[in-house]
């Protein structure tokens, strides 16, 4: 199975856990995967008010720098981790 298709299959599994991980863990998993997918964030920081857009902004940001298919081998570790705990 090639990275992309793993990266797929985990994309859809995670989407499929019967538990919910807790905010960090949707956050590492959300920037893991615009990384992945768009690659380095260029998009405007949201506003103060908007705590959700900007906790999102900001652990995206944090991977800056991780080339595509890093990030999308390390989505597929992380993503894994997940399943494995929260299925």
């Amino acid at each position: 199975m090639s990275v992309n298709q793993q990266f797929e299959a985990a994309a859809e599994a995670v989407k499929a856990l019967t538990k919910r991980p807790t905010n960090e863990e949707l956050l590492e998993l959300y920037a893991l995967f615009k990384q992945a997918t768009v690659g380095d964030n260029n998009t405007s920081k949201p506003g103060m008010l908007d705590l959700k857009g900007k906790a999102k902004w900001e652990a995206w940001n944090k991977k800056k720098g991780i080339s595509q298919e890093v990030a999308k081998q390390n989505y597929i570790d992380y993503a894994n981790e997940q399943i494995a705990k929260y299925k």
